[in-house]
């Protein structure tokens, strides 16, 4: 799953974080650690079920840093 940080330095491959669900009228979100990073909309379909995840990844693009997360 990808979520987008606002800046750098605060996560680095590896580390294992939390991740807490928010809900919306028809979607979930997830936000990454201490509002670290957050997730796009997720349908009911998609819903994430676990509460932990490893970074695999971090990406730096034009629109931002990009965090990829992996999950059991």
């Amino acid at each position: 799953m990808e979520f987008k940080m606002e800046r750098t330095g605060l996560l680095k491959v590896g580390d294992i974080l939390p991740v807490t669900e928010g809900k919306l009228p028809t979607s979930y979100y997830y936000t990454l650690g201490r509002a670290y990073a957050m997730s796009a909309n997720y349908a009911f379909s998609e819903r994430l079920m676990a509460k932990e995840g490893r970074v695999a990844e971090i990406n730096e693009t034009p629109k931002g840093f990009f965090v990829t997360v992996e999950f059991e």
